[in-house]
């Protein structure tokens, strides 16, 4: 499928040439009928360099869009900083937040955007198991409505050096849509 070609090679851009072989997938989830809060990656080994994380999602939102985020090892604190940038083809935007509680992705097509459309996106979750240092996310996402879609660059910054062990994804209203897909890979050192 053209969407998957298009993520491996998203894939390979962001992690800076690794090898498709490097890649190793860990679990995939698919949301079933009535759409789902969350989306739980859990009980991750620590046996890798680093993690990636890959979607096609739409949020049930009354809206044409939503964003969609990530928490790890369950954290609702303000222990996240992070950073967006975002186009449309014709404005650029950017945002930034020194101390919230979760990671932004970018956005996803919602309940009253272009039926049927899903957004996509590649997160690399870097270092995630080292205890010596704060873990950083970067992601590349976008999404088509019919035109009119965006196209994000965000990194975001969990401020605690605690191996990752649970990735949590979410929209930030409504719900995950059925359908929406989601596969965490671990990526060999």
């Amino acid at each position: 499928m053209w969407w998957a070609r298009l993520l491996n090679t998203i894939s390979g851009f962001l992690s800076g040439g690794v090898a498709a072989t490097s890649y190793e997938s860990i679990a995939t989830v698919t949301v079933g009928a009535g759409g789902s809060s969350t989306v739980d990656f859990t009980s991750i080994v620590g046996t890798y360099q680093h993690l990636q994380v890959r979607y096609l999602a739409r949020g049930t939102f009354s809206g044409n869009e939503i964003q969609i985020r990530m928490r790890l090892n369950s954290d609702t604190g303000s222990n996240y900083a992070r950073h967006l940038l975002e186009g449309d083809g014709s404005t650029a935007a950017a945002y930034a937040t020194a101390s919230g509680n979760l990671m932004a992705l970018g956005s996803i097509p919602a309940a009253t955007g272009t039926a049927s459309s899903f957004g996509g996106g590649v997160v690399d979750l870097l270092d995630y198991a080292n205890t010596n240092k704060y873990k950083t996310s970067r992601a590349l996402t976008g999404q088509d409505r019919n035109g009119a879609g965006t196209i994000d660059l965000g990194s975001s910054l969990w401020m605690n050096t605690t191996a990752v062990t649970s990735i949590t994804l979410f929209a930030d209203s409504g719900n995950l849509a059925q359908y929406s897909s989601f596969a965490l890979y671990g990526i060999k050192g």
